[in-house]
């Protein structure tokens, strides 16, 4: 199982100090916290994309490109690629560029997007949302797998007998999650293509996070690639850690009552009984986070949201000591002894080559 951190990347003010970083300060800070994360035995760093204030993140693979030669084992991911308003073509051969330059330590995260005054920012409308997912990455799927790629769609000019360049390290595309929060046929298309499904597991109850891994899950079996238990599945999280639990809601509620995205609404109190936000010691997360595998199932990654808000860097870094050192190593040895046989691990990219090479050899066999 991977463990990490995604980022949303957001520029907020310090409710406690009031003072607001400048865009260079938080890319920065995106930058450290990466590899940091390096640093205290996390698996996975991965970056939002984002194209309108007060987030920065608008080119992740500049960002995983410089941390990918800072680092040597952290896997480069995005917690959002725009698979509806970026052009496949583009998408297909910025991250074969980034599996060369990280040699293989890469995957990326499809997501729908649901910004509405961005999409007219890059020639689409956002009522053809699904569809755009669903074309969009059926063509980047051809262009990662096949070396001349002819082809006409709906959405942006045809191409004949185009090669994406460079082609795909090892000759295997980096891994695909699809990333959803509500929508059902983003579970399905992950399902369909035997892809992993990400949740992001912070806004919403766990009675919805079930129903959309579930629903995956069933799907995924449906389309051959293997049982429900099978399917690959990543969560999101949040949490806010201290040595104890009243130091965690004292340090974490001026941040929680102003953040931009659930300040001045439902109480700290109130949110981490709805929704799986943790606030308090290590071990409270510890229980919290296997708790997932309640409604979730046996799954492949978990990644915290750590960094928002307006926490400054110092706490961030603070926080992922916490993390490496006293949280992810049990969480490892326990979500290991619960793994029955037959569900399978986490993937990479020499995994997954070598299972390509295998199944080409069976075929040339046959």
């Amino acid at each position: 199982m991977q463990f990490g951190i995604f980022t949303v990347g957001d520029v907020t003010a310090d409710p406690t100090t009031g003072r607001v970083p400048s865009e260079h300060e938080r890319i920065k800070a995106m930058l450290a916290i990466a590899q940091k994360a390096e640093e205290v035995g996390l698996d996975v760093f991965a970056t939002g994309e984002h194209h309108n204030p007060p987030f920065v993140p608008s080119s992740p693979t500049t960002m995983l490109g410089y941390i990918a030669a800072r680092t040597e084992n952290l896997i480069l991911s995005t917690s959002t690629t725009l698979i509806t308003t970026n052009d496949p073509v583009k998408i297909a051969e910025d991250f074969a560029m980034l599996q060369h330059v990280a040699d293989g330590r890469v995957d990326v995260m499809m997501g729908r997007g649901n910004t509405g005054p961005v999409y007219p920012w890059f020639g689409k409308d956002i009522r053809d949302g699904i569809d755009l997912a669903i074309e969009n990455y059926a063509l980047l799927r051809r262009l990662w797998d096949e070396d001349v790629v002819t082809w006409k769609g709906k959405f942006r000019t045809p191409l004949q007998s185009f090669t994406s360049t460079p082609r795909p390290l090892d000759g295997v595309a980096p891994f695909v999650w699809h990333g959803s929060i509500r929508s059902p046929e983003i579970a399905e298309q992950a399902a369909y293509y035997g892809d992993g499904f990400f949740h992001n597991n912070i806004f919403w109850p766990a009675s919805h996070t079930k129903q959309m891994v579930n629903l995956y899950r069933q799907r995924y079996a449906h389309y051959g690639h293997g049982t429900p238990e099978q399917a690959i599945v990543g969560l999101g999280g949040q949490v806010f850690i201290a040595k104890n639990s009243q130091d965690a809601v004292r340090e974490f509620r001026p941040y929680f009552d102003n953040a931009p995205v659930y300040g001045h609404g439902p109480s700290l109190e109130e949110f981490t009984s709805q929704t799986p936000l943790t606030v308090g010691s290590p071990q409270q997360v510890i229980e919290r986070t296997l708790s997932f595998r309640d409604y979730a199932g046996d799954y492949q990654r978990q990644l915290f949201l750590m960094d928002h808000a307006g926490l400054p860097l110092k706490t961030v870094l603070e926080q992922l000591d916490l993390l490496g050192e006293e949280v992810v190593p049990v969480l490892r040895k326990e979500f290991a002894n619960l793994r029955p046989a037959g569900v399978p691990d986490a993937p990479t990219h020499s995994a997954r080559v070598t299972a390509a090479r295998q199944t080409s050899k069976e075929e040339t066999q046959a």
